[in-house]
């Protein structure tokens, strides 16, 4: 069993590689947090699967190895924006 918390909020960070997939280029923008609809974890893989729903609401099972860790969140919002992680203090 996977447990996970309600207002888990992940952004994108593509692999690279000849056969990585590309979930930038399926609806997913860089700057924004996707809620975390569900896991699913099949037997036969050591991958996790996350359920998210992407900017033109769609879902899609999205491999663990392509998200990181943008926040807990306690809001309804499916997306949200994320400030820039380049900016600076002094911006």
């Amino acid at each position: 069993m996977i447990a996970f918390h309600p207002h888990l909020f992940v952004r994108i960070v593509e692999l690279d590689g000849p056969r990585a997939p590309m979930p930038l280029s399926s609806g997913f923008s860089e700057g924004r947090a996707y809620r975390v609809l569900g896991v699913y974890n099949p037997s036969e893989s050591s991958d996790a699967y996350f359920i998210l729903p992407n900017d033109r609401d769609e879902m899609w099972f999205i491999c663990q190895r392509h998200l990181r860790f943008a926040g807990l969140h306690d809001t309804s919002a499916h997306h949200l924006d994320l400030p820039d992680l380049h900016a600076t203090a002094a911006d």
